[in-house]
C-alpha cells in the first residue's frame, strides 16, 4: 500500500527543550493513524513538521509523495489544536469564506450536512455550543475536499455526544478514501478509530502498531477500574497494586473473587467512587504500561551528578 505520509529521523529542539527525537513513521493511504501521548509529548510539533509549518532540525518528511511545502494546498486539510475563526460569522458564512480560498471546494451545504450543522447553519459561531464550534472547525478543514486530513486534538473539550458525532464523521471520511492523521490523548478514541496507533512520549516514538496487536502484546490481563476523585495518597493499602489513571484508579490482574474484598476496604476507608468496572485490557493499559516503562528506563538506579540524554 502506498504511504501518504513518511517521516524519517525527525528531530526538533527549542533551545534546551527536545520536542522531537529521531521520530520515524509511515502512514498508509486511506488509513486513520492516531498519535497518542500526554500533553507536552511533542504531538503538535510533529503535526507542524509533517504539514510543513515547522522545519525539523534533522530528518526528512514526505507527504503525498512530495515535500510538504510542494503539495498543492487543496490536497491537505489541517485542524490545529488551537483555532478560533471570526466569531460573528455564521457556520455557513465561515465555510463560504474558506471555500473561496480554493479553486475547487466542496459545496458548503454538503459540508454542513457532513458535520451535522445543517439546522444551525445561520447561527453565529460565538453562539454555538463548544461541540458545534469544533464541528465548524472540522468543516473548515474539509471544505477543500482533502486527500489527507490532519486533526490535532479534534475532540478536546467536546461533550460525549459531540465526540461520538465526530468519530462517526472520521470513520466515514476514511471509508471514502481520505487519509486521516489524528492526535489525541483519549485512548478510547484512538482504539475505536485508528488502523495504526503510535505512542509519543517526551518527543520519542515508543511504539507503533495496530490497536489489537498492541493490546495483545502490552495490555496485560483483566483489571478493575474505579472512577473516583480520590488520589492514591489518600487511600490506605487495598491489599493489591493500584495505579492512577485520568479518571481514577486502576487495579491490574484482579480476579472476580477479589472484587468484594476491595470494595469492602474502599467502604471501610470512606472512599467515594462513581463507578467500579471489571474489564479486559484496552489501549489505555498499553499506554500506561509503555509510559511507565519509559519513565523507569529514564530513572537512574542511583543518583547521577550529570544525567545524560535527559528529555523534556
Amino acid at each position: 500500500m502506498t504511504a501518504a505520509v513518511t517521516a524519517e529521523g525527525i528531530s526538533k529542539r527549542y533551545g534546551d527543550t527536545i520536542a522531537l527525537k529521531d521520530v520515524s513513521l509511515s502512514v498508509d493511504s486511506g488509513d486513520v493513524f492516531a498519535l497518542v501521548g500526554p500533553n507536552g509529548a511533542g504531538k503538535t510539533t510533529l503535526v507542524r513538521t509533517l504539514t510543513g509549518t515547522t522545519m525539523p532540525d534533522a530528518g526528512s518528511v514526505t507527504v503525498l509523495g512530495q515535500s510538504p511545502n510542494q503539495v498543492k494546498k487543496g490536497r491537505i486539510g489541517l485542524l490545529p489544536q488551537s483555532f478560533t475563526p471570526p466569531e460573528r460569522l455564521s457556520a455557513r458564512e465561515l465555510l463560504g469564506y474558506y471555500a473561496g480560498l480554493y479553486d475547487d471546494p466542496r459545496p458548503v451545504d454538503d459540508v454542513l450536512t457532513d458535520v451535522g450543522l445543517e439546522t444551525a447553519d445561520e447561527t453565529w459561531y460565538t453562539n454555538l455550543s463548544g461541540g458545534q464550534q469544533r464541528r465548524v472547525c472540522v468543516g473548515i478543514a474539509l471544505i477543500n475536499d482533502p486527500d489527507l486530513l490532519f486533526l490535532d486534538e479534534p475532540t478536546t473539550g467536546i461533550d460525549p455526544a459531540g465526540r461520538q458525532a465526530l468519530w462517526s464523521l472520521i470513520t466515514d471520511l476514511a471509508d471514502d478514501g481520505t487519509t486521516v492523521f489524528l492526535t489525541t490523548h483519549y485512548m478510547e478514541e484512538a482504539e475505536q478509530l485508528a488502523d495504526q496507533v503510535a505512542l509519543l512520549d517526551s518527543g520519542s516514538l515508543v511504539e507503533v502498531g495496530r490497536p489489537t496487536a498492541l493490546i495483545e502484546r502490552y495490555g496485560g490481563g483483566t483489571h478493575l477500574r474505579i472512577e473516583t476523585e480520590q488520589s492514591l495518597h489518600g487511600i490506605e493499602s487495598l491489599g493489591v497494586d493500584v495505579e492512577t489513571t485520568e479518571t481514577g484508579l486502576r487495579i491490574p490482574d484482579v480476579a472476580p473473587a477479589e472484587i468484594g474484598e476491595i470494595v469492602s476496604r474502599l467502604e471501610a476507608q470512606g472512599i467515594d467512587y462513581e463507578t467500579l468496572t471489571w474489564t479486559e485490557p484496552s489501549l489505555e493499559d498499553v499506554y500506561l504500561h509503555l509510559t511507565t516503562e519509559t519513565i523507569n528506563e529514564q530513572q537512574p538506579s542511583e543518583p547521577a551528578v550529570n544525567p545524560v540524554g535527559e528529555s523534556q
